[in-house]
């Protein structure tokens, strides 16, 4: 582990150097072809399908789309991308995870990405943007470049952009929010919410939780050993903020995902830090992946999960000894309390992801108290992203959230569990 971070401080120390002499930000023309040419002057072919945002993509792909902009109460311009159903339809709000947008919904595209098919089966679909991605960069008095408008963690998303969000749809649509559907960081959020307002959470009647993150401590992600970066925050903050948001190193990604070698090198780093299932993967699509992934965040959010990971333990962000003290009036932040969480909860995972595991899924199973289904990917290598990228993810994931959208009560959900083969078979191993 030593000679890991040796290596990695090194590489900071150079990347520190680079950074010295360029500023990111003269590589931003204000066109996708500006960009190109700037950087491949040679007539470049690039799918031009990668230059739409959320609302264009919709739109193109025959639905109607909305753009809302709300604000959360720290100050925080959130945008709602929603595919409107008619006046009798059931609201849904779709959540995506860490430094993803409202866009990895859509990414399969018609009639396969979960998005669509929620809008072609009548529901009133809302799609999530949390604060710092590229679509929720704004506050009413905080510029992007001030460091705090990035000052916040897993906490902030869960006690005030999602509780905005709902109660937004909820008193739009003068109706509760029938399904909310979580995956990874979407999850997460939606447990911290639940636990710090539940009056909020009292306003969905049931949640799906896909991939969820919150216990970490058996990863088996090599995402683990790069978790020493959190001593250099000042730089990865840089990275993450800035860089990563750049149109240059986004316009490098895309261009590089249309090249043959490099194509196999991104499908490999994904496949190394959330699971291997090359069978389920577009390669086509990669390039759309890359123009709306990574999207920022902030690294104050990346520290949470490392602590997560490193306490074994659901709890809040941790800011040390000494502010702990101040803050919580306690050495050790305080935990989030799932035994409170009532409403309906379905966890879906796959066996092949690197992040979440049996054990960490079987530990949030024993302390939610409503959990109506508990399902397993019926795909060995089933990993993180699959939820959103897999080629069968329709057959393998989305039948069965809609199965569970149509039950009327949470007696009838709990049924699934038993009369479904391919589910977790959490009775025959003992877990119940």
């Amino acid at each position: 582990m030593d000679s890991v971070k040796l290596i990695g401080t090194v590489y900071l120390m150079l990347f520190c150097c680079y950074l010295s002499l360029i500023d990111v930000n003269q590589f931003e023309p204000s066109t996708f072809t500006e960009r190109i040419s700037w950087i491949w002057p040679n007539n470049i072919k690039v799918n031009r399908d990668v230059v739409f945002d959320t609302s264009e993509m919709i739109r193109k792909a025959g639905y109607p789309v909305e753009t809302h902009v709300i604000t959360t109460e720290d100050g925080y311009l959130l945008t709602l991308h929603r595919i409107p159903g008619d006046n009798g339809s059931l609201p849904v709000l779709l959540q995506p995870g860490f430094l993803a947008t409202s866009a990895i919904w859509i990414f399969l595209g018609k009639g396969k990405g979960l998005a669509y098919i929620l809008a072609d089966h009548g529901y009133d679909v809302w799609l999530g943007n949390f604060r710092g991605n590229i679509y929720s960069r704004a506050h009413i008095s905080l510029s992007p470049s001030n460091s705090t408008f990035w000052d916040f963690s897993l906490n902030e998303l869960g006690i005030y952009d999602l509780p905005t969000m709902i109660t937004y749809i909820t008193n739009m649509r003068s109706q509760p929010l029938h399904t909310y559907i979580g995956i990874s960081m979407g999850s997460t959020c939606f447990y911290i919410m639940a636990t710090e307002h539940p009056e909020i959470a009292q306003m969905v009647k049931v949640m799906i939780s896909l991939a969820p993150t919150v216990f970490l401590n058996h990863m088996t992600s090599p995402i683990q050993y790069l978790f020493f970066l959190k001593d250099y925050k000042m730089i990865m903050g840089f990275f993450f903020h800035k860089f990563l948001l750049s149109n240059f190193v986004r316009s490098f990604l895309i261009y590089g995902s249309e090249q043959n070698i490099l194509k196999d090198i991104y499908v490999n780093l994904f496949s190394i830090l959330f699971g291997y299932d090359h069978e389920q993967f577009d390669y086509h699509l990669l390039p759309l992946i890359l123009s709306h992934f990574p999207a920022g965040g902030s690294f104050n959010i990346g520290v949470h999960y490392i602590q997560l990971f490193q306490s074994g333990k659901f709890r809040q962000y941790d800011y040390g000894r000494a502010k702990n003290i101040l803050i919580y009036n306690s050495i050790e932040p305080p935990e989030y309390n799932l035994t409170n969480i009532t409403i309906p909860i379905a966890l879906f995972y796959g066996p092949g992801d690197l992040l979440d595991n049996t054990m960490h899924i079987r530990r949030l199973y024993h302390l939610l108290p409503n959990v109506v289904d508990i399902y397993q990917v019926p795909w060995r290598n089933f990993n993180h992203v699959d939820f959103v990228v897999a080629k069968d993810a329709p057959k393998l994931v989305y039948e069965r959230v809609l199965k569970i959208m149509r039950m009327e009560n949470s007696n009838n959900i709990t049924s699934i569990i038993k009369d479904e083969c391919y589910a977790l078979n959490l009775y025959n191993n003992g877990y119940d």
